[in-house]
């Protein structure tokens, strides 16, 4: 359910005027730390060059950002799978902690599901959330997905051995 005290915002590509934004936003030891290593921490100007014209190079964009207010205050993408399953499509996001709690990642989860399997030949899209990542699970079970594995101690994060969940929506 979407909080009253929700912000307006809207999924739209990645540009190179987001580049501070996203680096403010982004260099949070907060989100980092439920993210896989190639979101870094400290996020530098560089790291985000480097990323928005990755997330520019595709078309239809399969990565956007999350527009709260015209500023860029998180990310949410949909990486296709290769060879035999490239019907699935590993979906990432990530908020500005300022932004947590209020709705919007829910919301744009759902919005990106749809876009996914409006626009590519996506049967499965699944998301890979840490077993500490209460809050990102939480926002799956909202958007409709289903927990369909546990694997117990298989990600290594900052020394520390976690669970990996992997929960998935598919197709109608």
């Amino acid at each position: 359910m979407i909080s009253t005290d929700s912000p307006n915002f809207k999924l739209r590509p990645w540009q190179l005027a987001d580049l501070d934004s996203l680096v403010k936003h982004a260099n949070n030891p907060l989100v980092a730390g439920n993210l896989t290593n190639r979101f870094p921490h400290p996020y530098t100007q560089e790291a985000g060059v480097k990323f928005i014209e990755m997330a520019m190079s595709h078309q239809p964009a399969r990565i956007l950002t999350i527009d709260i207010n015209g500023e860029a205050c998180g990310g949410i993408g949909l990486h296709q799978q290769e060879d035999i399953f490239f019907t699935n499509a590993e979906l990432g996001y990530w908020l500005a902690e300022p932004f947590w709690g209020k709705g919007i990642m829910t919301s744009a989860v759902k919005q990106m599901v749809e876009y996914g399997f409006s626009n590519f030949e996506f049967r499965r899209i699944f998301a890979r959330p840490f077993g500490t990542n209460l809050a990102s699970q939480k926002v799956l079970l909202n958007a409709g997905f289903e927990l369909e594995a546990t694997f117990e101690k298989t990600i290594v994060k900052n020394d520390q051995f976690l669970d990996e969940y992997i929960y998935a929506v598919r197709k109608k």
